[in-house]
């Protein structure tokens, strides 16, 4: 039999209702408590007394360390060993799924043996624990920001940011925070020498995770993706209308845009001297993906310590789903960057009812609405998880706790959502067009029946990590997993390993997690009208941050199986920094390899005609006379601009109005498609004596025509 962890019991922790008690139980300590609101010294004083009484009725306790088998774990290393070699069988382009569920079933069944058998277990979760909570409000503050929210309410009704609105908007939550920050006594740390000693090795270890996180994240961001597509184009020109002074609360170009990305890429290309380029935009999100990573970290340590925490930061740091998908250039990365903490802070909060931590869960929630659109999903994952954790406690004290916090993060993210909430009244169906089109018949008929596609999607979306990760060649390589072999096999051991625990243990965090991961894949799911979106790797993105941290615990628990002894931990970690490297090495060759590849194929060659009107502006001083023919699935004729460093023109000249550049004098240069011979005949007519080049693509198949008039 497995030795449980020993759990607390609802009636064990303090409740809201003993520390009411602890406050009431006389008409002077009632007094006192009212008087404590107003009363700065009085209320701290009263803080420091309700720590101890709190602290001291429920002991800090330290979790049991799982059971190791005296023995090799042979079931452990048959069931990994088989996992991974049915997941690489899934690799295209020469798959065998039929073998490769097999072994996974196989796979499976050892798992199961060496769980029961004590071999591989998931590391502990963390105990319950109670912060001190006086129910204190400092509410001249707490007032103030409720006045300055409904001040900067009122003035975002244009739409745009102003030093008013910002200013008081900015204030209110600051001054919400410090009406409900608690100041939390500080715990003694363990200061001896060999604490610090594993402190700094492991501090070093994650240093360098970190660093070749950093690695993939940013190196060839130059040239990986090479080429910028139409929704740069438009990307580019929001930001420039930032730089002409229009402060947009959300940008309605291309059927509506959130405005983080907008005003960080601003920011990113002032910081680097990057200029309004495709490079800003890949830039600046490259580094939202990083920001992403410690919290990455801190996720898997709230789930199974450090040594996890560790192993999800290697694995989603290297990875080649979320590195493509910060390297786009796009808003993509907003939607995992505030997911992780939110989901850190919420599920911190529950285990300690914490009130600061449902603050900042609230904080990160209301940032990720002015970032991403699929975010707007994670509201549904905060209302699930409260209902999870009522549902375990199975205490009145409990859902009343759990319905205060619930109100306090809503408020806390209502503040901070406010002047994007402003215009979502003022223009909903600006706001929500995007999010429509895609769910309802708006822009296209639903191709079957809602449920249908529904369940067709989900279905899709839940394979997307070992099968099949769409076919959306602009952020994905189409048809293969969404991760490599090794965190695939984990993953699905994983899901495994937290389907049996929450069974025997039914703790709400192992279903939270479980269940997280269907509700951040639904912006994916629920493309009702283009079912052919589905899965996508940009829709999916915050389900990455749940998805890595499966497969970092259950790394940490095949290593927990093979320690015990000096031989078995070197054989334990030896056999974890081979699969590091192996992972490493194929999510390389995936993003710089292969997805290079893929992506030249189907991009345009836009840097290449930037370069061309760089040169004429050089060679004689303007570019008024530079055009490009548009021509159906061909180059969008703002990007050459873009390259040039003009990002706020259009170069485009249509067929009809080749007579209006006859009153422009020479020189002139004009750029059409090979195949568009009826731009071609049109141009010999009227500049017979002009010089007709091909200019030859250093990407196959992209070649253009060139028509210089030099007199």
């Amino acid at each position: 039999m497995t030795r449980e962890t020993p759990q607390q019991t609802p009636e064990q922790e303090p409740t809201v209702l003993d520390l009411y008690k602890s406050v009431t139980k006389d008409w002077r300590s009632f007094f006192n408590f009212i008087q404590s609101l107003w009363d700065a010294r009085r209320r701290a004083e009263l803080d420091r007394e309700l720590a101890l009484e709190v602290a001291q009725a429920v002991p800090e306790q330290v979790p049991e360390e799982p059971v190791r088998v005296d023995y090799f774990p042979w079931r452990s290393v048959l069931s990994l060993f088989l996992a991974l070699v049915a997941q690489a069988l899934l690799e295209p382009p020469n798959r065998q799924a039929n073998i490769a569920l097999a072994l996974y079933v196989f796979a499976a069944g050892f798992a199961l043996w060496a769980y029961v058998k004590n071999e591989w277990h998931l590391p502990v979760l963390p105990l319950h624990r109670h912060t001190p909570d006086d129910l204190t409000t400092r509410l001249v503050p707490f007032i103030f920001s409720i006045i300055f929210a409904l001040i900067a309410f009122w003035d975002f009704g244009g739409g745009v940011f102003t030093w008013f609105n910002l200013s008081f908007w900015l204030l209110s939550i600051t001054l919400f925070f410090l009406g409900l920050w608690l100041r939390t006594p500080k715990v003694a740390q363990d200061s001896s020498p060999e604490t610090r000693r594993k402190k700094i090795i492991f501090g070093v270890l994650i240093a360098l995770a970190f660093g070749g996180a950093l690695f993939f994240r940013l190196y060839r961001i130059g040239a990986v993706p090479a080429e910028p597509f139409s929704d740069h184009a438009e990307k580019i020109l929001d930001v420039y209308d930032i730089t002409q002074g229009q402060y947009r609360v959300f940008f309605p170009r291309n059927t509506g845009r959130e405005a983080i990305q907008m005003y960080w890429t601003l920011f990113t290309a002032l910081v680097f001297r990057t200029g309004l380029s495709f490079l800003s935009l890949k830039l600046g999100t490259a580094l939202i993906g990083i920001l992403t990573i410690p919290y990455v970290y801190l996720l898997g340590k709230e789930y199974g310590g450090a040594r996890a925490g560790l192993f999800a930061l290697f694995l989603f740091g290297i990875a080649y789903w979320p590195n493509l998908i910060s390297r786009i250039g796009l808003r993509f990365p907003l939607y995992p960057v505030f997911v992780a903490p939110m989901f850190f802070y919420l599920i911190r909060g529950l285990r300690t009812r914490s009130r600061n931590d449902f603050l900042l869960a609230g904080l990160f929630l209301g940032l990720g609405l002015h970032g991403y659109s699929p975010f707007r999903i994670v509201p549904f994952l905060v209302i699930a998880a409260f209902v999870i954790y009522v549902l375990h406690m199975r205490t009145k004290d409990s859902a009343v706790q759990s319905l205060w916090w619930l109100i306090l993060l809503v408020m806390v993210s209502l503040i901070v959502f406010l002047p994007l909430l402003r215009y979502w009244m003022s223009n909903p169906d600006i706001f929500g067009y995007r999010a429509m089109t895609r769910l309802t018949a708006a822009e296209s008929a639903l191709p079957a029946p809602a449920w249908q596609i529904f369940l067709t999607n989900l279905y899709k979306a839940l394979l997307m990590f070992n099968w099949d990760n769409g076919s959306i060649w602009v952020h994905s390589i189409p048809g293969r997993p969404a991760l490599d072999v090794v965190t695939g096999a984990l993953f699905v051991i994983g899901i495994l390993l937290l389907v049996v625990r929450y069974v025997r243990q039914r703790d709400w965090r192992d279903l939270l997690l479980l269940v997280s991961i269907p509700i951040l894949l639904l912006p994916s799911v629920l493309s009702l009208a283009f079912p052919g979106e589905n899965p996508s790797l940009n829709r999916t993105g915050g389900a990455a941050v749940a998805v890595f941290v499966v497969s970092g615990l259950a790394l940490d628990g095949f290593v927990s199986s093979l320690g015990g002894n000096k031989r078995r931990t070197i054989i334990a970690y030896g056999l974890t920094v081979l699969l590091f490297a192996v992972s490493a090495y194929q999510n390389y060759g995936l993003v710089f390899n292969t997805f290079d590849k893929s992506f030249k194929m189907g991009a345009w060659n836009t840097s290449e005609m930037g370069a061309l009107i760089s040169d004429f502006r050089e060679k004689y001083g303007t570019t008024d006379s530079v055009w490009i023919v548009p021509f159906p699935h061909w180059v969008d004729t703002r990007l050459p601009g873009v390259w040039a460093g003009i990002p706020n023109r259009d170069f485009a000249i249509w067929p009809e109005n080749f007579g209006e550049t006859l009153r422009v004098p020479a020189p002139k240069m004009i750029m059409y498609r090979p195949d568009d011979l009826v731009t071609e005949n049109a141009l010999k007519q009227l500049y017979p004596n002009g010089t007709y080049t091909r200019y030859e693509s250093k990407y196959p198949g992209k070649d253009f025509m060139i028509l210089m008039i030099e007199k």
